[in-house]
Protein backbone atom coordinates (compact mmCIF):
# COMPACT_ATOMS: atom_id res chain seq x y z
CA UNK A 1 0.00 0.00 0.00
CA UNK A 2 1.43 3.34 -1.11
CA UNK A 3 0.52 6.97 -0.49
CA UNK A 4 0.16 8.58 -3.91
CA UNK A 5 0.46 12.39 -4.03
CA UNK A 6 -0.06 13.97 -7.44
CA UNK A 7 0.34 17.62 -8.52
CA UNK A 8 -0.60 19.04 -5.14
CA UNK A 9 -0.60 22.86 -5.03
CA UNK A 10 -1.61 25.41 -2.42
CA UNK A 11 -1.45 29.21 -2.40
CA UNK A 12 -2.56 31.13 0.69
CA UNK A 13 -4.57 34.35 0.65
CA UNK A 14 -1.45 36.38 1.42
CA UNK A 15 0.15 35.17 -1.82
CA UNK A 16 2.50 32.57 -0.30
CA UNK A 17 2.80 29.65 -2.74
CA UNK A 18 3.23 26.91 -0.12
CA UNK A 19 3.05 23.88 -2.44
CA UNK A 20 3.95 23.80 -6.14
CA UNK A 21 2.86 20.69 -8.04
CA UNK A 22 4.13 18.27 -5.38
CA UNK A 23 4.14 14.66 -6.59
CA UNK A 24 5.45 11.79 -4.46
CA UNK A 25 4.92 8.04 -4.15
CA UNK A 26 5.49 7.06 -0.53
CA UNK A 27 5.72 3.33 0.25
CA UNK A 28 5.12 1.58 3.56
CA UNK A 29 7.88 2.24 6.07
CA UNK A 30 9.59 5.34 7.41
CA UNK A 31 9.72 8.18 4.89
CA UNK A 32 11.47 11.47 5.63
CA UNK A 33 10.34 14.88 4.40
CA UNK A 34 13.27 17.19 4.96
CA UNK A 35 13.38 20.95 4.56
CA UNK A 36 13.92 24.27 6.34
CA UNK A 37 11.24 26.07 8.29
CA UNK A 38 8.76 27.58 5.88
CA UNK A 39 9.53 25.09 3.10
CA UNK A 40 5.94 23.79 2.89
CA UNK A 41 6.30 20.70 5.07
CA UNK A 42 3.54 21.57 7.52
CA UNK A 43 1.18 22.64 4.72
CA UNK A 44 1.67 19.25 3.09
CA UNK A 45 1.19 17.46 6.41
CA UNK A 46 -2.04 19.32 7.18
CA UNK A 47 -3.35 18.58 3.71
CA UNK A 48 -2.61 14.87 4.04
CA UNK A 49 -4.24 14.91 7.48
CA UNK A 50 -7.45 16.34 5.89
CA UNK A 51 -7.16 19.55 7.90
CA UNK A 52 -7.01 21.87 4.89
CA UNK A 53 -7.82 21.83 1.20
CA UNK A 54 -5.29 22.19 -1.62
CA UNK A 55 -6.03 24.33 -4.63
CA UNK A 56 -5.55 21.33 -6.89
CA UNK A 57 -4.08 17.85 -6.95
CA UNK A 58 -4.96 14.41 -5.61
CA UNK A 59 -3.98 12.14 -2.73
CA UNK A 60 -4.71 8.41 -2.53
CA UNK A 61 -3.90 5.99 0.29
CA UNK A 62 -4.37 2.62 -1.33
CA UNK A 63 -7.93 2.74 -2.66
CA UNK A 64 -8.95 5.69 -0.43
CA UNK A 65 -9.29 9.12 -2.03
CA UNK A 66 -7.99 11.19 0.88
CA UNK A 67 -9.28 14.55 -0.36
CA UNK A 68 -12.75 13.41 -1.46
CA UNK A 69 -13.51 10.79 1.20
CA UNK A 70 -12.18 12.45 4.35
CA UNK A 71 -14.16 10.38 6.83
CA UNK A 72 -12.82 7.13 5.44
CA UNK A 73 -9.32 8.60 5.26
CA UNK A 74 -9.45 9.64 8.92
CA UNK A 75 -10.26 6.08 9.92
CA UNK A 76 -6.84 5.10 8.54
CA UNK A 77 -4.95 8.14 9.83
CA UNK A 78 -2.76 8.83 12.84
CA UNK A 79 -1.43 12.39 13.18
CA UNK A 80 1.10 13.89 15.58
CA UNK A 81 1.33 17.62 14.82
CA UNK A 82 4.29 19.77 15.76
CA UNK A 83 2.28 21.31 18.60
CA UNK A 84 -0.70 19.69 20.27
CA UNK A 85 -2.59 20.48 23.43
CA UNK A 86 -3.28 18.20 26.38
CA UNK A 87 -5.38 18.58 29.50
CA UNK A 88 -2.62 19.09 32.10
CA UNK A 89 -4.77 17.93 35.04
CA UNK A 90 -5.72 14.63 33.43
CA UNK A 91 -3.64 11.48 33.67
CA UNK A 92 -2.14 9.90 30.58
CA UNK A 93 -4.34 6.85 31.02
CA UNK A 94 -7.64 8.74 31.31
CA UNK A 95 -6.95 11.11 28.44
CA UNK A 96 -5.84 8.30 26.14
CA UNK A 97 -9.08 6.47 26.98
CA UNK A 98 -10.99 9.63 26.07
CA UNK A 99 -9.25 9.80 22.68
CA UNK A 100 -9.93 6.09 22.19
CA UNK A 101 -13.67 6.72 22.60
CA UNK A 102 -13.48 9.51 20.03
CA UNK A 103 -11.69 7.07 17.69
CA UNK A 104 -14.66 4.70 17.98
CA UNK A 105 -13.42 2.19 20.56
CA UNK A 106 -16.71 1.95 22.45
CA UNK A 107 -16.30 -1.53 23.92
CA UNK A 108 -14.86 -0.90 27.39
CA UNK A 109 -12.81 -4.07 27.62
CA UNK A 110 -11.27 -3.64 24.16
CA UNK A 111 -10.62 0.03 24.90
CA UNK A 112 -8.84 -0.69 28.18
CA UNK A 113 -6.72 -3.39 26.56
CA UNK A 114 -5.81 -1.06 23.69
CA UNK A 115 -4.90 1.82 26.00
CA UNK A 116 -2.83 -0.45 28.21
CA UNK A 117 -0.94 -1.89 25.22
CA UNK A 118 -0.24 1.54 23.74
CA UNK A 119 1.07 2.92 27.03
CA UNK A 120 3.44 -0.03 27.21
CA UNK A 121 4.49 0.52 23.59
CA UNK A 122 5.43 4.18 24.17
CA UNK A 123 7.05 3.38 27.54
CA UNK A 124 4.59 5.42 29.62
CA UNK A 125 2.79 2.61 31.42
CA UNK A 126 4.66 3.17 34.67
CA UNK A 127 3.56 6.82 34.74
CA UNK A 128 0.06 6.29 33.37
CA UNK A 129 -1.57 7.69 36.55
CA UNK A 130 0.51 10.87 36.51
CA UNK A 131 -0.93 14.15 35.30
CA UNK A 132 0.16 15.22 31.84
CA UNK A 133 1.06 18.67 33.12
CA UNK A 134 4.07 17.13 34.85
CA UNK A 135 5.36 15.31 31.77
CA UNK A 136 8.60 16.33 30.09
CA UNK A 137 8.61 17.34 26.43
CA UNK A 138 9.72 13.90 25.34
CA UNK A 139 7.06 12.19 27.44
CA UNK A 140 4.38 14.40 25.91
CA UNK A 141 5.64 13.52 22.44
CA UNK A 142 5.47 9.82 23.27
CA UNK A 143 1.93 10.32 24.56
CA UNK A 144 1.15 11.99 21.22
CA UNK A 145 2.42 8.91 19.42
CA UNK A 146 0.09 6.74 21.51
CA UNK A 147 -2.84 8.95 20.44
CA UNK A 148 -1.73 8.75 16.81
CA UNK A 149 -1.58 4.94 16.97
CA UNK A 150 -5.18 4.54 18.11
CA UNK A 151 -7.19 2.55 15.58
CA UNK A 152 -4.15 0.86 14.02
CA UNK A 153 -3.70 3.52 11.30
CA UNK A 154 -2.31 2.78 7.85
CA UNK A 155 -0.90 6.31 7.53
CA UNK A 156 0.98 7.96 10.40
CA UNK A 157 2.04 11.59 10.01
CA UNK A 158 4.63 12.96 12.43
CA UNK A 159 5.46 16.67 12.13
CA UNK A 160 8.75 17.97 13.62
CA UNK A 161 8.68 15.40 16.46
CA UNK A 162 12.13 15.97 18.00
CA UNK A 163 12.26 19.77 17.93
CA UNK A 164 13.11 20.99 21.42
CA UNK A 165 13.88 17.58 22.91
CA UNK A 166 17.06 17.05 24.90
CA UNK A 167 19.51 14.43 23.52
CA UNK A 168 18.37 11.60 25.79
CA UNK A 169 14.66 12.18 25.05
CA UNK A 170 15.43 12.45 21.33
CA UNK A 171 17.12 9.03 21.33
CA UNK A 172 14.18 7.44 23.19
CA UNK A 173 11.71 9.04 20.79
CA UNK A 174 13.60 7.97 17.67
CA UNK A 175 13.81 4.41 18.98
CA UNK A 176 10.04 4.48 19.37
CA UNK A 177 9.46 5.81 15.84
CA UNK A 178 11.79 3.23 14.32
CA UNK A 179 9.35 0.44 15.13
CA UNK A 180 6.26 2.04 13.58
CA UNK A 181 6.90 1.50 9.88
CA UNK A 182 6.49 -2.25 9.63
CA UNK A 183 2.86 -2.19 8.45
CA UNK A 184 2.09 1.49 7.89
CA UNK A 185 3.23 4.46 5.86
CA UNK A 186 5.02 6.68 8.38
CA UNK A 187 5.73 10.20 7.11
CA UNK A 188 8.30 12.05 9.20
CA UNK A 189 8.46 15.79 8.53
CA UNK A 190 11.51 17.51 9.99
CA UNK A 191 14.28 20.07 9.46
CA UNK A 192 16.73 17.87 11.42
CA UNK A 193 18.90 15.91 8.99
CA UNK A 194 20.02 13.37 11.60
CA UNK A 195 16.43 12.24 12.20
CA UNK A 196 16.05 11.24 8.56
CA UNK A 197 19.51 9.68 8.36
CA UNK A 198 18.83 7.47 11.37
CA UNK A 199 15.26 6.41 10.59
CA UNK A 200 14.20 6.61 6.96
CA UNK A 201 14.71 4.27 4.02
CA UNK A 202 13.47 6.92 1.57
CA UNK A 203 13.25 10.70 1.73
CA UNK A 204 12.42 13.88 -0.13
CA UNK A 205 13.86 17.38 0.26
CA UNK A 206 11.40 20.26 -0.13
CA UNK A 207 12.03 24.00 -0.30
CA UNK A 208 9.68 26.87 -1.15
CA UNK A 209 6.93 24.38 -1.92
CA UNK A 210 8.92 22.39 -4.49
CA UNK A 211 10.33 18.88 -4.19
CA UNK A 212 14.02 19.21 -5.05
CA UNK A 213 15.12 15.61 -4.52
CA UNK A 214 13.56 12.20 -3.85
CA UNK A 215 15.76 9.17 -3.16
CA UNK A 216 17.10 6.66 -0.70
CA UNK A 217 19.36 8.49 1.79
CA UNK A 218 22.23 6.03 1.41
CA UNK A 219 22.14 6.24 -2.38
CA UNK A 220 22.02 10.04 -2.34
CA UNK A 221 25.04 10.09 -0.02
CA UNK A 222 26.94 7.64 -2.21
CA UNK A 223 26.34 9.89 -5.24
CA UNK A 224 28.51 12.54 -3.56
CA UNK A 225 31.46 10.25 -2.87
CA UNK A 226 34.68 11.85 -4.13
CA UNK A 227 33.07 15.29 -4.36
CA UNK A 228 33.18 16.44 -0.72
CA UNK A 229 36.35 18.06 0.65
CA UNK A 230 37.35 19.53 3.99
CA UNK A 231 39.93 22.03 5.16
CA UNK A 232 40.85 23.77 8.40
CA UNK A 233 41.11 27.52 7.75
CA UNK A 234 41.67 30.66 9.82
CA UNK A 235 38.48 32.64 10.32
CA UNK A 236 39.92 35.54 8.38
CA UNK A 237 40.15 33.43 5.22
CA UNK A 238 36.58 32.13 5.30
CA UNK A 239 34.95 35.01 3.41
CA UNK A 240 37.42 34.76 0.53
CA UNK A 241 36.99 30.99 0.39
CA UNK A 242 33.21 31.35 0.12
CA UNK A 243 33.64 33.59 -2.92
CA UNK A 244 35.71 31.02 -4.81
CA UNK A 245 34.38 27.65 -3.66
CA UNK A 246 31.04 25.89 -3.23
CA UNK A 247 31.09 25.95 0.57
CA UNK A 248 28.50 23.59 2.05
CA UNK A 249 29.05 24.11 5.76
CA UNK A 250 31.45 25.45 8.36
CA UNK A 251 31.83 24.50 11.98
CA UNK A 252 34.20 25.03 14.85
CA UNK A 253 36.34 22.11 15.99
CA UNK A 254 38.57 22.73 19.00
CA UNK A 255 38.53 26.44 18.24
CA UNK A 256 39.38 25.97 14.54
CA UNK A 257 37.09 26.51 11.54
CA UNK A 258 36.50 23.37 9.47
CA UNK A 259 35.07 24.02 6.00
CA UNK A 260 33.35 21.43 3.80
CA UNK A 261 33.07 22.19 0.09
CA UNK A 262 31.63 20.52 -3.00
CA UNK A 263 34.02 20.08 -5.95
CA UNK A 264 34.44 17.56 -8.76
CA UNK A 265 38.21 17.45 -8.14
CA UNK A 266 40.69 18.59 -5.51
CA UNK A 267 39.67 22.24 -4.93
CA UNK A 268 43.09 23.49 -3.84
CA UNK A 269 46.03 23.13 -1.51
CA UNK A 270 45.28 22.02 2.01
CA UNK A 271 42.00 20.26 1.18
CA UNK A 272 41.49 16.58 1.92
CA UNK A 273 38.70 14.22 0.83
CA UNK A 274 35.85 13.86 3.32
CA UNK A 275 33.36 11.06 3.81
CA UNK A 276 30.01 12.39 2.57
CA UNK A 277 26.93 12.40 4.76
CA UNK A 278 23.26 13.23 4.43
CA UNK A 279 23.95 16.74 5.68
CA UNK A 280 26.20 17.26 2.64
CA UNK A 281 23.40 16.03 0.38
CA UNK A 282 21.00 18.47 2.02
CA UNK A 283 23.31 21.47 1.64
CA UNK A 284 24.18 20.52 -1.94
CA UNK A 285 20.51 20.37 -2.89
CA UNK A 286 19.58 23.55 -1.01
CA UNK A 287 22.53 25.48 -2.40
CA UNK A 288 22.37 24.09 -5.93
CA UNK A 289 26.01 23.00 -5.75
CA UNK A 290 26.57 20.29 -8.34
CA UNK A 291 23.12 18.81 -7.89
CA UNK A 292 22.50 18.15 -11.56
CA UNK A 293 25.77 16.24 -11.90
CA UNK A 294 25.96 14.49 -8.53
CA UNK A 295 22.41 13.71 -7.52
CA UNK A 296 19.55 14.33 -9.92
CA UNK A 297 20.27 11.64 -12.55
CA UNK A 298 19.50 8.96 -9.94
CA UNK A 299 16.34 10.57 -8.59
CA UNK A 300 12.70 11.17 -9.35
CA UNK A 301 12.24 14.93 -9.23
CA UNK A 302 8.96 16.82 -9.14
CA UNK A 303 9.16 20.45 -10.12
Amino acid sequence: MDLQIRNLSKTYANGVHALKDVSLTIPAGMYGLLGPNGAGKSTLMRTLATLQEPDRGSVHLGDVDVLKDKERARESLGYLPQEFGVYPRESAERLLEHFAVLKGLTDRRVRRETVDALLHQVNLHDVRKQKLGGFSGGMRQRFGVAVALLGDPRLIIVDEPTAGLDPAERVRFLNLLSGLGERSVVLLSTHIVEDVAELCSRMAIIDRGTILLEDEPLRAVEALRGRIWRKVVPRGELEALERTHAVLSTRLLAGRTVVRVYAEALPGAGFEPAEPGLEDVYFCVMGGHGVSRAVQPRLEVAS
